[in-house]
């Protein structure tokens, strides 16, 4: 699988300087306002620069200039490797600046370091609006003969190139954030839903139902483990059945030892249905390449924390799975190779340290578990 070894954002609100290494599971930690979901919001602004949807999302963020660091930087700036096997790694560069009330894409580079070459080899090589990319029929960088969308990036535009590129381009634009599920009273995941195949359930749960039916009947194995994963958690779970209710709608119900009459979707705790669509989502086979998850742990029990945290290094074999959250009860239940600690620096910008490299960690660990330690203030990330 083609995986993203790492990712610099720069001037991305508290995100002045920010250069990570990614690994495939991995949890920021911290206290509130220390950049965790700003570094997920990157990797989103990233998925829909090369999926040709920068403006719409940089339109739902506000503009770049309410993106930029404050006072400290007049420009966004990301770059990301990725490795490709048996070859060198892909870079990609990307940064947008202000433009009047809008925006330019002020530089943009996609190459890949050759063996016994000084030079990378280019895919893209644009500067303001000069506009290049390899073409293989020339086999030499040439500006577009068609017309090219400036608000757009040219990894999301120029033509199919290399195989290796055009898995880069894939990687981030299906790269998904899912954000605490939505359990209110008409929230799209406690209504009938159409039946239709469905390989996700969706970031609003819109698609808990048939997800759920559909893989009932097309992967058998992969939905009973889902099952197994809620006996576990519930004891009195049974299983989940699926009425219909009208032409083409499907419910769901929850079948619990201690009652006769099933349980339907809505009745459901606001925990039970939280942990119902992380375990769904973790469980499936079409996972994106890069997925993340903005706290996990909102509504659980404590318990559900440690088998939540198991689902989570499941699916981090299908999919590199990055995790915000500021419990310490579930760190309780990570090792420091998966824990990157965040923390803000005297001018109130951003740091991350993976905790494995901190100093005299496995020293405090030998008289304390994980969470102890960073309540007690050894790891920071906290205010």
């Amino acid at each position: 699988m083609n995986t993203i070894n790492r990712i610099k954002i720069c001037g991305f609100r508290r995100l002045l300087n920010l250069d990570l290494q990614v690994r495939p599971f991995m949890v920021l930690i911290g206290a509130n306002g220390v950049g965790k979901t700003s570094v997920l919001d990157a990797l989103s602004l990233l998925s829909a620069s090369a999926s040709g949807n920068l403006n719409s999302m940089l339109s739902q963020f506000g503009g770049v200039a309410a993106l930029l660091t404050r006072g400290k930087s007049d420009e966004l700036s990301f770059l990301v490797d990725m490795t490709v096997p048996d070859h060198n790694p892909l870079e990609y560069q990307l940064r947008i600046a202000t433009k009047g009330t809008g925006y330019a894409i002020s530089r943009e580079v996609l190459s890949q370091q050759r063996p016994g070459f000084s030079e990378p080899f280019f895919h893209i090589n644009s500067y303001d609006g000069d506009i290049r990319y390899y073409e293989t029929d020339e086999r030499r960088l040439v500006r577009p003969d068609w017309e090219h969308n400036p608000l757009e990036t040219s990894l999301s535009q120029v033509p199919k190139m290399f195989r290796q590129p055009e898995e880069l381009r894939r990687v981030l634009s299906t790269a998904t954030q899912y954000h605490v599920l939505d359990v209110g009273p008409r929230a799209p995941v406690k209504m009938p839903q159409p039946m239709k195949p469905a390989t996700l359930p969706g970031p609003d749960g819109a698609d808990l139902v048939p997800y759920l039916y559909y893989l009932r009947e097309s992967d058998r194995d992969r939905f009973e483990a889902i099952l197994d994963a809620l006996r576990a958690a519930f004891p009195d779970f049974e299983e989940l059945n699926f009425p219909p209710v009208a032409a083409g709608m499907l419910a769901m119900t929850w079948k619990d030892k201690k009652f006769n009459k099933p349980i339907y979707l809505n009745e459901l705790s606001e925990g039970t249905l939280r942990f119902l669509w992380l375990t769904a989502l973790l469980q499936s086979p079409n996972l994106s390449t890069i997925t993340m998850i903005d706290e996990p742990e909102v509504s659980l029990h404590p318990e559900l924390l440690n088998l939540l945290a198991d689902l989570m290094r499941e699916a981090a074999r299908r999919t590199q799975l990055v995790v915000a959250t500021h419990s310490d009860r579930f760190i309780r239940f990570l090792t420091p190779e998966e824990v990157v600690v965040m923390d803000v620096d005297d001018d109130g910008c951003a740091s991350a340290t993976w905790a494995d490299s901190m100093k005299d960690l496995d020293l405090w660990l030998a008289e304390y578990s994980l969470d102890e330690v960073w309540r007690m203030g050894r790891m920071g990330g906290r205010s």
